[in-house]
């Protein structure tokens, strides 16, 4: 048991095994994530539901910062990441932080026990987004409050930008509605406060911002793994099974192209942290 005061125990960065549970932000979440820890309320004893909590950097930040009078759930349906998750907690000794393996629009916590609902990304994912905010209202305390990231409209401009142009080079002119559709689904801060809305909150702040993602080239973009289980297939769609290589190997020469006079490709990612709380509450 330790005793208050004390440190854990270190960790022995030499065992084999620690590699596997060490973890910076991940890339693509690093930005957001860093923007909504800047801005959290945090006090010992808080009840914390991370909402779409994949491995759970941001679960065990916030349990680590709030100390370990504060319970965190971090939920999420995706079972390689929970195992992935429950691992890491075991290692680490981290022990407030609770996993619930399962759709967020059915949150298995009692009714308005909860001071604190943050999602980084996860919006962007639900298909049920509207019933999942809703189950979050339901657990909030009247005095609680909500952080949501998202990446808006505009991200990656400059790689749709290439994307448009290579299509109308190819003469694939029906396939320009298809990519106007994937370009236009992100979303806006006027959307989100309207999800956010209908699901019982008032919008109490919005801070946007944006980063950059750095790549030598298409070459690069188009190979990295993130990418390729991220964004790929999306891609893929929009040029369809028949015209799907030409126009991959037309959009990696573009970009490719495009890099070398630059030095680089750049892809910009607008961003926005919102926060919220019951409509009614304090």
């Amino acid at each position: 048991m330790r005793e208050q005061g004390a440190p854990p125990a270190p960790l022995d960065i030499n065992a084999p095994e620690f590699g596997d549970y060490y973890d910076e932000l991940p890339l693509w979440s690093a930005p957001f994530g860093q923007m909504l820890l800047e801005r959290v309320p945090l006090s010992p004893g808080m009840t914390i539901v991370d909402v779409g909590a994949g491995t759970g950097f941001l679960s065990i930040e916030l349990a680590q910062r709030c100390g370990p009078t504060a319970t965190v759930y971090a939920v999420d349906p995706w079972a390689p990441a929970a195992a992935r998750l429950r691992r890491k907690l075991d290692y680490l000794g981290i022990a407030n932080v609770r996993v619930l393996e399962q759709d967020a629009a059915a949150l298995d916590v009692p009714p308005a026990s909860v001071d604190l609902v943050v999602s980084n990304l996860g919006v962007n994912n639900f298909e049920n987004a509207g019933a999942v905010l809703a189950a979050c209202r339901r657990a909030l305390k009247l005095s609680g409050r909500l952080f949501l990231t998202t990446n808006l409209v505009g991200h990656m401009q400059e790689f749709y930008d290439v994307y448009r142009a290579v299509l109308e080079e190819l003469g694939l002119h029906d396939r320009l509605p298809a990519l106007d559709a994937h370009v236009a689904h992100r979303a806006t801060v006027a959307s989100t406060r309207a999800l956010l809305e209908g699901a019982g909150f008032t919008v109490r702040d919005t801070v946007t911002g944006a980063f950059r993602m750095r790549f030598a080239n298409g070459t690069a973009l188009l190979t990295h793994r993130f990418i390729g289980f991220g964004f790929l297939p999306a891609w893929r769609v929009i040029a369809s099974p028949a015209d799907e290589a030409r126009v991959l190997a037309r959009l990696e020469a573009r970009l490719n192209t495009v890099a070398a006079a630059a030095g680089e490709l750049l892809l910009t990612i607008p961003m926005a942290l919102v926060e919220a709380a019951p409509t009614g509450g304090a």
